[in-house]
């Protein structure tokens, strides 16, 4: 008998702390992340959405541009997953590496700005949960990951693109044999 009671106890006792959970996310991270979110919703309608893609555009002509500031941008405007829809401005060929840059910074961005991805947060705030047990402040975390994250993104893109490329190249070999 004391088994099913212990066990009753536990089933509710998993929902109880669930709900706890729940509670804190509601008092803490989702009132900042609806924060966020409407302040970058009312910076696009301020500045424009035409005013936004002729940026994008001029964003894609250079190759560490269109694999560091092109990514942020669309991770922190557009955050995840619509950042991917910025890829509309590239030719077929730099599509994908756009998109291996702009997943890859998913977490980096996080630190720094959660509305960006907040799906993932979790990820960071177990880094950061250690960091603070250890008495250290956040804020230099959240810089080192973001900055590290760009130089990822610029490798992985610029790499990308080259293997694209590459397999673009043997495709159309193989097709005009």
């Amino acid at each position: 008998m004391d088994f099913f009671v212990h066990l009753a106890e536990g089933f509710i006792g998993m929902f109880q702390k669930g709900g706890e959970q729940f509670v804190g996310l509601v008092t803490g991270i989702i009132p900042t992340l609806i924060c966020l979110i409407t302040a970058v919703n009312a910076f696009i309608k301020f500045i424009g959405e035409e005013r936004i893609e002729r940026f994008a555009r001029k964003c894609t002509g250079n190759i560490i541009l269109r694999y560091t500031v092109f990514p942020v941008l669309s991770m922190f405007f557009l955050t995840n997953p619509m950042a991917y829809t910025f890829g509309r401005f590239l030719p077929e060929h730099q599509k994908p590496a756009f998109y291996d840059s702009t997943v890859s910074f998913c977490h980096p961005i996080t630190g720094l700005f959660p509305h960006a991805n907040p799906a993932e947060l979790f990820v960071y705030m177990g880094i950061a949960t250690g960091i603070t047990n250890l008495g250290l402040s956040l804020g230099p975390l959240a810089i080192r990951f973001f900055l590290v994250g760009i130089v990822v993104i610029l490798i992985r893109g610029v790499l990308t693109e080259y293997i694209t490329k590459m397999m673009i190249r043997r495709k159309e070999a193989q097709t005009t044999v």
